[in-house]
């Protein structure tokens, strides 16, 4: 997307915003109204969300398996539905990959090369929903490129996409998103039904005083992702500033402290599952262009994030997203170096 992001205030409006990028004479609008369709999806979410606890078929599982062999939640399967429902027949987008879903679902009945695509994980976290802790929608955009089949399109470096982002359901709830052209977030508005420019050209970090990782799984992984953890908690004798160990378990969530006060988020790759747990389409790509945008990196530790290149549509990667500071050392030590330590 071409275009000005200066000049723009706090309670403008996604749409207003969206627009305001798209002043260029080969804009259609497609993007944004794209855009007012992933809102819409997310304040529905956001409504069924705010009645868990309160409505039935909202907590607790399905009975179904998914495509990862993950059971699936009330939660989960609604999410999925509700994006497939407001971009049915829209004309918007051609196809949606779903974390829920084994195949890609064509949303429209004729699907041209270079229409657009959309990714997502519909509720990501989910695992926390019945102990009330922040999950979200996690979205990609991308145009298909061309290919002999539908599943070839999609299969695109995280590089080529047009925009990605999340929808993060906490104690408000807040979409934030890039589409090239730096970060920007927005609180929705209850009152005004809205999402309203909040945080605009948000900005990581160089530095920060957060790790996130789930130290319990530290007995399998490698070698040198626990000589880093443990470099990490001896900065203070080191005379750096220390750091402090924050993990919610909701990847975005996780990733959203990091993005507003810096540091790095982990989900390494491990001795026995070297790809790790993590999807690269829907969950480390999206997340990987908005750090990216926002001054952040995104590493597998030996690769950048949006260079890899998928070769299936649940392709799982190591991701190491955060402070560029925290995220070069760690490449440092993925390269089987050791950075230099001053003498005291």
């Amino acid at each position: 997307m071409d275009g000005n992001a200066t000049g723009l205030e706090r309670g403008t409006t996604l749409y207003q915003h969206i627009l305001h990028q798209q002043q260029f004479p080969d804009a259609t609008g497609e993007f944004a109204g794209l855009m007012a369709q992933i809102s819409l999806a997310a304040k529905l979410i956001s409504r069924q969300l705010a009645q868990a606890g309160l409505v039935e078929d909202v907590l607790g599982f399905t009975g179904e398996v998914n495509v990862q062999g993950e059971q699936v939640r009330k939660l989960d399967e609604y999410a999925n539905e509700t994006f497939i429902r407001v971009f049915k027949d829209t004309g918007l987008v051609c196809l949606l990959v779903s974390e829920e879903l084994e195949e890609p679902v064509p949303l429209s009945n004729s699907c041209p090369l270079g229409s657009y695509a959309l990714v997502i994980d519909p509720v990501d976290g989910s695992s926390n929903i019945d102990v009330n802790v922040s999950v979200a929608s996690i979205f990609s955009i991308q145009r298909r490129a061309p290919a002999p089949d539908a599943m070839g399109g999609l299969l695109q470096p995280g590089r080529r996409q047009v925009a990605a982002g999340y929808v993060l359901y906490g104690p408000n709830t807040m979409l934030v998103y890039t589409s090239g052209q730096g970060v920007h977030g927005f609180t929705l508005d209850a009152g005004l039904g809205e999402f309203v420019l909040s945080h605009p050209n948000i900005r990581m970090p160089e530095r920060g005083p957060y790790y996130s990782v789930n130290d319990s799984s530290s007995a399998s992984w490698q070698p040198y992702v626990r000589e880093y953890i443990e470099y990490l908690k001896q900065a203070k004798k080191r005379g750096e500033p220390s750091y402090s160990a924050r993990y919610i378990g909701s990847l975005a969530a996780d990733f959203h402290r990091t993005l507003l006060t810096g540091g790095v988020f982990l989900y390494p790759g491990s001795v026995d599952k070297p790809r790790g747990k993590l999807r690269l389409l829907y969950e480390a790509a999206p997340l990987a262009l908005v750090a990216e945008q926002a001054g952040g990196l995104a590493t597998t530790g030996e690769e950048r994030i949006l260079d890899v290149e998928p070769t299936v549509i649940h392709e799982r990667v190591p991701l190491i997203i955060g402070s560029r500071h925290e995220v070069e050392l760690f490449e440092t030590f993925a390269r089987g170096e050791k950075p230099l330590v001053a003498s005291r």
